[in-house]
């Protein structure tokens, strides 16, 4: 015990001396310059991704990174095409990469650049790392990435590789009357990253990349002091190393930050054991430009008024940048299984899954998916390996439709991830499973579980292929009490198609939606809609205006604002009445004091 609490000591203290270093950081999934591994115009990897056959007109994914990789998906043409109306045979390409020369002139301070030449800290005006870190990922920043330019991008990309070095970078920031934008994972889907266009002051995008490593590890207080910029992957597998994990699994966990995960107060599929980021905190640093905010130790819990990790939490870059976090870690779990359960219907599933709330059973994962959703995860089968494989799942479809009387067009499906001790999962399991069954539950196996939970990290992929064929496709997500659940997921959908029709799209459109996690007063709701945009002069602005109703439609319903993706510039009309006036009032004076010059402009939050 003594020895490891030296080695601890000896861990902090060698982070802390030579935070510049890059040795005991992980081997890095993402590089620093992105653009060579990940697609400039699209989500994830470059050699991953839907494909579509030129001679038979069969859909595949291709890439071996994950399991569904390198495998024909024989049943999704036809989801394809008699779901969203697409034809295979009328492609829309996108545009060829964008030239340095077609992109806009970089603004640049002479003093500020003066400066930062007598410093180590690296940077580059390189037109396409400026591209890369101009945007996120909603279907409008991805469209005009395909079909046309952004009126304004970062005029600079720096990569510190320690808080000392983000200190230097905001006081200069400070002195020069600079705009920092912090950029991390680049996942946000909330326009959080766009920069402002009427932005005339340069513009640095601040990228936390390169400040990666874990600077230390207490295995007995169960914590880990971690630099910002490391990506949730790769901080999983360097915690293994210990092992150890954080337990946080957002859907974007392969790309985006442990300092975005605080920026946007996210959550992962796993909360129900593990927390919510806020309840993972155990300690921020934020350099603002009046110095560096935080607390002075390293605690369970402190009561000293207001909460200033409050103010970070959920802050998306308004305030000032991230550095480090110290987070609560946990063993790996010695057993790790999943499961499934189909239901009737979806709203017995809901039921279902607020009595397992209630008697506050904690698997690590429980997702409802509604009956849409379950077609098209059926839809995204790779074709089946062997003749029993294929005899096995007709024999399952007899007996759920006929023996059962299951309606395929109403039935759905949860799945599970369990965690912990084997003896826990098994009893876990079968109180679950019990529960299931007195609301019409079949258990429909660890199989299913799996490759509804491997889906959760492919579905993202699935626009790219959208938009090739004149189909655009968003998520978008809200919380909710459980009273309303159901009320809620009735009511967005209709008035979706009421817009729809409004708006003259010709097909019906897809809208889906699943309760992704749960709590004892509600539940996270995650809506995905897509429609045709033949005839449609401007797919983007339709879009955003059926999205605005939608929205509209959920706090009508007794929604939230977002459960996790944030407010971003995407959902800055609802703020004010979600927190009030007086709750804005408030954010704008702690803005004005924290950051008087408005060097953190992006322009989210409507604090301007």
């Amino acid at each position: 015990m003594a020895t490891e609490r030296i080695q601890t000591i000896k861990r902090h203290l060698a982070g802390s001396q030579a935070s510049g270093t890059q040795n005991n950081g992980p081997e890095k999934c993402i590089p620093k310059n992105r653009h060579t591994v990940l697609k400039w115009n699209g989500w994830g990897y470059k050699d991953s991704k839907f494909y579509v056959d030129d001679k038979t007109r069969k859909i595949c994914f291709v890439g071996d990174r994950y399991p569904i990789g390198n495998q024909v998906l024989p049943l999704f043409k036809s989801w394809v095409e008699t779901t969203l109306g697409v034809d295979l045979d009328v492609r829309h390409h996108s545009q060829p990469e964008i030239s340095d020369k077609d992109l806009p002139d970089p603004i640049i301070n002479e003093d500020f650049m003066t400066e930062l030449n007598t410093t180590h800290i690296s940077f580059t005006t390189d037109g396409q790392d400026r591209l890369f870190r101009a945007h996120g990922h909603t279907m409008k920043e991805i469209f005009i990435l395909r079909e046309s330019r952004f009126d304004r991008i970062p005029d600079l990309v720096v990569w510190p590789v320690c808080h000392e070095e983000v200190v230097k970078m905001v006081n200069m920031a400070y002195r020069h009357d600079v705009v920092i934008i912090p950029f991390g994972g680049g996942t946000s889907v909330s326009g959080a990253l766009e920069c402002p266009a009427d932005e005339r002051r340069m513009i640095v995008s601040l990228d936390t990349s390169q400040m990666n490593k874990i600077i230390w590890v207490d295995k007995e207080n169960l914590l880990a002091h971690i630099e910002a910029g490391i990506i949730g992957e790769d901080l999983d597998k360097k915690l293994a190393e210990y092992g150890l994990c954080t337990g946080h699994e957002p859907d974007s966990y392969e790309f985006s930050s442990l300092g975005g995960w605080v920026a946007t107060r996210a959550s992962g599929m796993k909360k129900n054991v593990y927390g919510n980021i806020e309840d993972m905190v155990v300690h921020i640093k934020m350099v603002t430009s009046l110095g560096v905010l935080e607390k002075n130790c390293n605690v369970p819990r402190i009561s000293c008024g207001p909460d200033i990790h409050h103010f970070i939490l959920g802050s998306e870059g308004t305030l000032g940048v991230i550095t480090e976090v110290t987070l609560k870690v946990h063993p790996i779990p010695e057993c790790k299984k999943y499961g499934s359960v189909i239901f009737p219907s979806f709203e017995p599933g809901v039921k279902c899954l607020r009595e397992i709330t209630r008697q506050r059973l904690k698997p690590a994962s429980i997702r409802l998916m509604d009956n849409e959703q379950f077609v098209f995860g059926q839809a995204l089968k790779p074709e089946a390996a062997s003749l029993v494989t294929t005899l096995m799942d007709r024999v399952k479809k007899f007996y759920v439709t006929k023996v059962k009387g299951f309606d395929v067009q109403k039935m759905c499906v949860a799945t599970l991830l369990f965690e912990g001790t084997k003896e826990d999962v098994e009893a876990l399991e079968k109180k679950i499973y019990n529960i299931a069954l007195k609301f019409g539950g079949i258990s429909a196996g660890e199989e299913n579980g799996l490759r509804g939970y491997m889906l959760t990290f492919v579905i993202a992929y699935i626009r790219d292929l959208g938009l090739d064929y004149g189909v655009v496709a968003e998520s978008f997500e809200t919380s909710v009490p459980w009273n309303r659940v159901i009320d809620l997921c009735r009511n967005v959908k209709d008035r979706i198609r009421r817009e729809v029709e409004n708006h003259g799209i010709r097909l019906p459109p897809l809208i889906t939606c699943r309760v992704t996690q749960t709590y004892d007063a509600g539940a996270c709701v995650y809506f995905y809609f897509a429609f045709n945009y033949s005839g449609v002069p401007d797919p983007v602005h339709c879009y955003e205006e059926i999205e605005s109703a939608a929205r509209d439609e959920i706090i009508a319903t007794g929604g939230s604002i977002s459960h996790h993706h944030g407010v971003g510039k995407v959902r800055k009309r609802w703020l004010e009445k979600t927190i009030s006036s007086v709750g804005l009032d408030m954010l704008r004076a702690i803005k004005q004091e924290v950051d008087p010059k408005n060097n953190f402009a992006n322009g989210n939050l409507m604090i301007p």
